[in-house]
């Protein structure tokens, strides 16, 4: 059964939050996600000094099996992209709460967010 990390906060889309400092946030794709999609081979990220809208498509992540929209969890402007997912996309299925993070945002507001308990009960993974 696909983990979910209990730390983070999860959109219905199958997005994570990660709180930094002030209003920084990463973002990144759930473990229940890369488990659904297979082998990710290919990455689009939103640029570094765009807006992004929360529940608004934000890029594309392509795998051996479909290509899925990337949704944004929160509304900002991305201050930062992972260049080493774009590089290496299966770090995404190999450390998706971790190395495979995939853009930082300031965020000015965030759409509806799940717990990791709720996300786990409704998605099927395990929290861990």
């Amino acid at each position: 059964m696909p983990k979910v990390a209990p730390e983070l906060q999860y959109s219905d889309e199958h997005e994570w939050v990660s709180r930094g400092d002030g209003n920084s946030v990463s973002v990144g794709i759930s473990e229940v996600a890369t488990d659904a999609l297979g082998d990710i081979v290919y990455v689009d990220l939103p640029e570094v000094g765009s807006s992004v809208t929360a529940g608004e498509t934000c890029g594309e992540v392509e795998s051996t099996k479909s290509v899925s929209d990337l949704y944004s969890p929160v509304t900002g402007e991305v201050t930062e992209i992972n260049d080493a997912v774009v590089s290496d996309p299966a770090l995404i299925n190999n450390d998706p709460y971790g190395a495979g993070w995939l853009f930082k945002v300031a965020a000015e507001s965030e759409g509806p967010l799940l717990s990791a308990e709720e996300y786990a009960s409704k998605n099927g993974g395990d929290l861990g």
